[in-house]
């Protein structure tokens, strides 16, 4: 089959797309799908770069999210069939592994994994939508519901908002009836935001953050107005102390990541004197992935995909992906 694979941690140049990789079998408890489509995610440059302390199985097939057709069910599977349409769960808790990681993932032709991680896509949703939903919409989902319980009327700023997680965040709020406000680092970007339901952008590379929250909604007083009701930042970095300076009394910070750092400096000041919460979001549930299902088969959430792309361009994918030169999900399609 064909397959991009990583043979050592390094750059883009590090995968090599392989023509004849040995077709996967299914074992006891498994099956083998075709893959349709792969989404891409942030967490597929750190394993391509490699992770301090964590040890990934080399060579190995990244591509944390797919979806597909079972072509073949191993032994002691039931309740699945070979044609089934397919989601993968891509974090397999029986082995407590990540799928694209520790165990080979979609960025092939066919890929095996376990019977529990499937979950049935239904006719009327695509593989590329709904190879897009796992890692950034259900982390999205569950940030903003079952961790952030964002409510209408609320004034809620979106860091990193043109990614796959930010792009579902702008959506999550919009129907929730929040007044959304995105920063992206430009104005196309911003643009695109819009269409997909932001009330108000800032364009970090030409203006700050708290800078303009201060200007356009008023600087923060401990026992007044201003500012806003809730930040999602999961970037960490040199956007922390901003974040937490552009709070309202009372405001929430939403993160589920550090991509631009995990250790920024702080002013714990802001948060005792304004009564700040920060509140973490750490992946996402299998009833996250079935709810989101449910709201992209209604029509209430549409997975923004900047484009798609033949596994043969996989490379590409992974320079646009870190470079940032695109708005939510890049998706491959190596079955294509």
């Amino acid at each position: 089959m064909k397959a991009l694979v990583l043979h050592q941690h390094g750059t883009v140049d590090d995968l090599t797309l392989e023509s004849a990789w040995p077709d996967p079998q299914a074992h006891e408890g498994h099956v083998v799908i075709a893959v349709k489509a792969c989404a891409l995610n942030y967490h597929d440059i750190f394993t391509m770069r490699g992770m301090p302390g964590i040890k990934v199985p080399l060579p190995v097939i990244m591509g944390i999210d797919m979806a597909g057709e079972i072509v073949e069910v191993g032994p002691g599977v039931t309740g699945w069939k070979v044609g089934d349409r397919v989601l993968v769960d891509p974090f397999d808790r029986e082995k407590t592994k990540l799928i694209g990681e520790m165990l080979d993932g979609g960025l092939a032709e066919y890929c095996e994994v376990g019977a529990h991680t499937l979950i049935a896509l239904p006719d009327d949703v695509s593989y590329a939508d709904a190879a897009a939903i796992p890692v950034a919409y259900g982390t999205a989902y569950r940030m903003m519901h079952t961790r952030g319980r964002i409510a209408a009327e609320e004034k809620v700023l979106i860091l990193g908002a043109s990614g796959g997680v930010g792009t579902c965040c702008v959506q999550l709020a919009r129907n929730a009836g929040a007044h959304v406000i995105v920063a992206a680092s430009s104005d196309e970007k911003l643009a695109r935001l819009a269409e997909i339901g932001a009330h108000d952008g800032i364009n970090y590379a030409t203006d700050g953050i708290m800078e303009a929250v201060h200007e356009r909604y008023g600087k923060p007083r401990v026992w007044g107005e201003g500012g806003v009701d809730v930040v999602v930042n999961f970037t960490g970095g040199d956007t922390w102390v901003p974040s937490l300076r552009s709070l309202r009394n009372g405001g929430r910070l939403l993160t589920c990541g550090a991509t631009a750092g995990y250790d920024p400096k702080t002013d714990l000041r802001y948060v005792w004197s304004f009564e700040l919460d920060i509140v973490g979001s750490n992946g996402w549930h299998r009833e996250d992935l079935h709810a989101l299902l449910d709201l992209v088969r209604s029509g209430a959430l549409k997975p923004v995909i900047d484009r798609t792309l033949p596994l043969e361009r996989g490379r590409e994918a992974f320079e646009l992906l870190e470079q940032r030169g695109f708005v939510g999900k890049l998706v491959l399609e190596p079955g294509a």
